[in-house]
């Protein structure tokens, strides 16, 4: 690659986040600093829950999918512990002028059906995902790609019940911008140059694919095919709602070789029973810890544990379509209600110190983060100003308080705690109602959000898919984008988001981005909370635990003993 702009490699930022969230692990080789062989055929166990969809690269987009995704697919690039992208199956990734791709596929690889990994694998998956009838959630990935406007394209109709929805409606089944060229090569022409694109190769949501997953996408999610470091153990290897058992796959060679015999994903709808079974040493890891274990995990798990900050953020989501908060009246009670928030308070006494205010909308182990953009000053906490920012949105229109305001959140991430302290904030410097509604998968919440369904707020997280500011704010806030479940839309944003985007230098880039932070400072549509660390404990089955820049366990490494 002959490029590389906006988005780096975690450096010094890094650091720094680290050494404010006093980030560390325990002792010995179980931090991953350590060379222990291990069995390499023993299969370990980790939390997991039920992921949201089947297991389609491009149709996930939430944790618990992800895991088993990343696991089972192998694409152009990986990166490594510290965010640096390295080439996985591309075997080269050129560019002259940061609009025009040239990539050149490995030869040689393999899916574990026989069928031989090859640049059309890329071209047919890439153009499967982007197409708009194929509803897959992760398609707004491809947008940059030119002709992906008319693969994508919706109308709008009025349904059964009179309700205006938007619908899939193509003018072209392929993008116009993807070519393939030979066997192993891909020519990809961008509709403006990003020369940081190939940054993004590595994300899930450009893996390959088998031709028979485009056959029958639906039956292939259930018993999918890879090219990765481990395949589904057997058929029926996913157990709805129990488990999904992963084995090695001996063909892999990729960057990413399996030092255990497999995985097997235990779902668990609460992480307390979860931590009992580490402690007695029937599960070997996991990244999801109770709260109350936040001030006993160090000293319950000396030599094995983890606290390391990540490129991850929490968020309170506010649905545009909540009547609550529209119109001005609407834009006052947000800026209330993230100002009755005590972040501070909240991270030092219910997350012991493991979670770091936020002051922006991404994370500071990202290059470019700026934790002084205009409007930041709505994210501490005000009792005072708060009460008079609500007072001045029922001078313009009343609240309706005939129900509580509800803060859903999942059982299965450990949040009920923190989501009482907030509701007990909104309570006592607001003077409504508020409350948590609990759900026992996070599965659940994801698809009322993707329905329009929610009937209050909701808790909300983001793990990076890629090393980039970008990633924070394109995918979750921009016009119709993949995960922007709310329905927040902002031709400014929108805008300075194709400028940064576009950009001809990092500082450039770095700018435009922190401009489209101040509108969203402008609008909250979502409230940030603070800023993620990842917590783990295991087992003294294993050894070699580690996550990397992203907070995603590195499984594939795990030893076991």
């Amino acid at each position: 690659m002959r490029f590389a702009r906006t988005s780096k490699a975690l450096g010094m930022v890094a650091i720094a986040a680290l050494a404010l969230s006093a980030c560390g692990a325990g002792g010995g080789t179980s931090n991953g600093s350590g060379s222990a062989a291990g069995d390499p055929n023993k299969v370990i166990t980790a939390y997991s829950n039920e992921p949201q969809n089947a297991l389609l690269p491009a149709n996930t987009n939430e944790v618990y999918g992800g895991r088993v995704v990343e696991l089972l697919y192998e694409g152009l690039r990986a990166y490594d512990a510290n965010g640096k992208p390295v080439n996985a199956l591309a075997e080269s990734i050129e560019s002259p002028d940061g609009q025009n791709y040239t990539i050149k596929v490995k030869t040689g690889t393999k899916f574990t059906n026989g069928e031989e990994v090859t640049a059309k694998s890329f071209v047919d998956a890439w153009n499967f995902a982007a197409l708009s009838t194929n509803l897959q959630n992760n398609g707004t990935f491809f947008e940059s790609i030119e002709g992906y406007d008319d693969v994508s394209a919706v109308k709008t109709e009025k349904g059964a019940d009179g309700e205006e929805k938007d619908v899939p409606a193509p003018t072209a089944k392929t993008m116009s911008g993807l070519v393939l060229r030979d066997d192993s090569t891909i020519q990809v022409k961008l509709s403006q140059p990003e020369a940081d694109w190939p940054l993004r190769l590595g994300y899930s949501a450009f893996y390959p694919l088998p031709s028979e997953a485009m056959k029958d996408p639906k039956k292939f999610g259930e018993d999918p095919v890879g090219n990765g470091p481990y395949k589904l153990a057997k058929e029926g290897a996913w157990v709805h709602d129990q488990s999904i058992s992963l084995v090695k796959n001996g063909d892999y060679s990729g960057p990413r070789a399996a030092k255990n015999g497999g995985v097997t994903f235990k779902f668990y709808t609460d992480p307390g029973p979860a931590y009992t079974d580490i402690q007695a040493n029937n599960l070997d890891v996991t990244d999801v810890l109770p709260t109350n274990a936040l001030r006993t995990y160090e000293t319950d798990f000396p030599e094995n544990h983890l606290n390391k900050a990540y490129a991850g953020n929490a968020t309170l989501n506010i649905p545009v379509y909540n009547p609550n908060f529209q119109g001005e009246a609407g834009k006052l009670r947000r800026q209330a209600l993230s100002m009755a928030i005590n972040r501070e308070e909240i991270t030092k006494v219910i997350f012991n110190g493991t979670r770091i205010p936020a002051k922006d909308f991404t994370a500071p182990v990202i290059d470019g983060y700026n934790e002084n953009v205009a409007g930041s000053e709505f994210l501490k906490f005000d009792a005072a100003k708060a009460k008079d920012l609500w007072a001045k949105a029922e001078a313009i229109k009343p609240y309706d308080a005939s129900k509580p305001l509800q803060l859903a959140y999942n059982t299965d991430g450990g949040n009920k705690e923190w989501i009482d302290a907030v509701a007990n904030n909104i309570k006592n410097t607001l003077g409504i109602q508020a409350e948590g509604q609990p759900f026992a998968k996070f599965a659940e919440i994801l698809n009322l959000r993707k329905s329009k369904t929610l009937p209050g707020l909701t808790r909300a997280g983001w793990q990076a898919d890629y090393p980039s500011l970008y990633n924070f704010l394109g995918p979750l806030l921009k016009t119709g984008s993949s995960s922007n479940y709310e329905g927040y839309s902002s031709p400014e944003f929108d805008k300075l988001l194709k400028e940064g985007l576009g950009a001809k230098s990092t500082d450039d880039a770095n700018k435009k981005f922190a401009q489209a932070q101040e509108v969203l400072f402008k609008d909250l549509p979502n409230l940030p909370l603070w800023y993620q660390a990842r917590q783990a404990v295991w087992s003294q089955n294993v050894t070699n635990v580690d996550s990397g820049w992203n907070g995603v366990l590195q499984y594939y490494n795990i030893t076991a003993k």
